[in-house]
């Protein structure tokens, strides 16, 4: 039974409600971060090959598009905030599970269902797009994103503190510790379920299904009264336009020729978001921070850092949001992008490994703390290796899989030369800050805004699988790629992806901010390819 939680100004109430429905975003961050902590721990626990990395990561991404397939339907049966509610559970067993798990196939059947739960992001922004005014709409949207760069924070600042507790700690060991980070995320599953039911169903919704009075008495909570019987009669006229469809009807329409424009540009924005390697940066942290020659501790405290810089510049992107117009956004980020990733891979492209006498030393005494064989270490005195590549290809055969994930990242650390670390930390900085000012939130503002109500229940969760699916192959083979293509090649090619963005977002990405998603219908089905630069001149 709901208990709805009412203030007296519709601001509040529509805040509110928008906060709670994107709460499963900074579920969604923790989760995301914790993972990126708990790898490097689990590869040694059950002794992980990079691909088995890559599949135990992108396990939650597999999750997702099993979900998707599933989201449309469920939204359009049950509401909105019933489904996040049956996604609140759903993180929640995902969490015991990973916790819990004993071997790598249990850990990756927790990470598939906390996969499923990912859908909470797409369910939550067509959630908010409907309850928030045509003119605030960017910013409550943008508040998922918010919400996920706030989970990330939290969840490397738990990280960092405790692997920095590890040496000194008389309950915390390196075999138990991925299992609390991994846990951690329970106390927020349970709040979040709590708060879901203090908030209402979505009026568009309600009104689809018939409840008039149910929808009128919600949009008086979140616009005066006078306004709420426009905003109903605007949505009843815009369903009596369009016939209820069932899913495949709505799949059918949404291919049609008519929406033909509309699914290109969410495609194009889906790919482009998943693709330039937000989630290689987002899961794989420390590793990639590792490349840089950190110790443990601080590719930790490092996240800290990613995480703070994430928030600030969603926090830009919401008070800018409306005023500047997605478009502008979309395209001022997206350069950033390109610039970023081209400076991490100027960084990193000369960046050469020597075991000299003074890296000799060094690794050898950490190796005596860390009870490891030093005769390990033998064969790579005096050497020098002019490539990541073939470093770690000489560190796997000399190293079994339980021992190489607690070495490599000190062996890179002492023998690294030649790396322009202040060019590779400005990139990877510059692109979290111009990911999270633009195309990460953008997207799932545009997602919320472009599809008409006849086709939302299943275009979200459609596009949603196009972006997941590209996010998916991003993180499935990046540990793959790190050691096959090497760091600095990996980064080309996410500036590549970026440019091809840029150049598609500026000829057809139409501006859709201040207008309502009935008048966006009217006009997005109307329009064309060939017109599209046009309207936007």
């Amino acid at each position: 039974m709901r208990q709805l939680v009412k203030f007296n100004s519709a601001n509040m109430n529509v805040t509110f409600f928008a906060l709670v429905a994107a709460f499963g975003g900074f579920i969604f961050g923790l989760d995301a971060a914790n993972i990126s902590g708990a790898l490097r721990f689990v590869s040694a626990e059950f002794e992980l090959d990079s691909i088995q990395q890559g599949t135990l990561v992108g396990g939650a991404l597999l999750g997702v598009i099993l979900a998707l397939f599933f989201t449309g339907t469920f939204c359009e049966k049950f509401g909105r905030a019933t489904v996040l509610l049956a996604i609140g559970c759903t993180y929640s067993l995902s969490s015991v599970v990973s916790a819990f798990a004993l071997s790598y196939e249990m850990l990756f059947v927790g990470r598939f269902i906390g996969g499923v739960a990912f859908a909470s992001i797409t369910v939550s922004a067509m959630y908010i797009g409907e309850i928030a005014p045509a003119e605030k709409r960017g910013k409550f949207v943008s508040i998922n994103q918010f919400m996920i760069g706030l989970g990330l924070l939290c969840a490397f600042v738990i990280n960092y503190f405790l692997v920095k507790a590890l040496p000194t700690s008389s309950w915390l060991t390196e075999e138990n510790i991925w299992r609390v980070m991994l846990g951690a995320e329970l106390f927020a599953n349970a709040i979040w379920i709590a708060l879901i039911f203090c908030i209402p169903e979505s009026p568009r919704w309600l009104a689809k299904k018939g409840r008039d009075g149910e929808a009128l008495s919600v949009f008086e909570m979140i616009a005066s009264k006078g306004s709420a019987q426009a905003l109903l009669k605007g949505v009843k006229v815009s369903l009596e336009n369009n016939t209820d469809l069932d899913t495949f009807s709505q799949l059918k329409t949404l291919f049609s020729a008519k929406l033909r424009f509309v699914v290109f540009i969410a495609v194009v924005y889906a790919v482009v978001q998943g693709a330039t390697g937000m989630n290689a940066v987002l899961f794989f942290a420390p590793m990639v921070f590792e490349q840089v020659g950190m110790s443990v501790e601080n590719t930790f405290m490092q996240t800290i850092t990613t995480g703070v810089v994430g928030l600030v510049a969603t926090l830009v992107a919401i008070g800018f949001v409306e005023k500047l117009g997605r478009r502008t956004l979309t395209l001022a980020g997206l350069a950033l992008v390109v610039v970023a990733h081209g400076s991490t891979y100027i960084g990193f492209k000369q960046a050469s490994y020597e075991f000299n006498d003074s890296a000799m030393e060094e690794l050898t005494a950490h190796f005596e703390e860390k009870e490891i064989s030093i005769a390990l270490l033998a064969p790579f005195s005096g050497k020098r290796f002019s490539s990541d590549v073939a470093l770690k290809t000489e560190l796997a055969k000399q190293f079994d899989k339980k021992t190489l994930p607690l070495v490599s990242g000190v062996i890179i650390e002492k023998t690294i030369s030649n790396v322009n670390a202040v060019l590779v930390l400005f990139g990877i900085f510059a692109f979290l800050a111009a990911f999270n000012l633009s195309i990460g939130p953008i997207m799932w503002v545009i997602f919320s805004e472009i599809f008409p109500n006849k086709v939302r229940s299943v275009a979200l969760p459609f596009a949603a699988l196009v972006q997941t699916i590209s996010s998916w192959s991003i993180q499935q083979f990046f540990p793959w790629q790190l050691d096959n293509m090497g760091v600095a090649n990996i980064f080309l090619l996410y500036a590549g992806i970026g440019a091809f963005g840029l150049i598609l977002m500026y000829r057809y990405l139409p501006e859709t901010k201040g207008k309502t998603i009935e008048a966006l219908e009217v006009e997005l089905t109307n329009n064309t390819m060939k017109g599209q630069k046009n309207s936007n001149a």
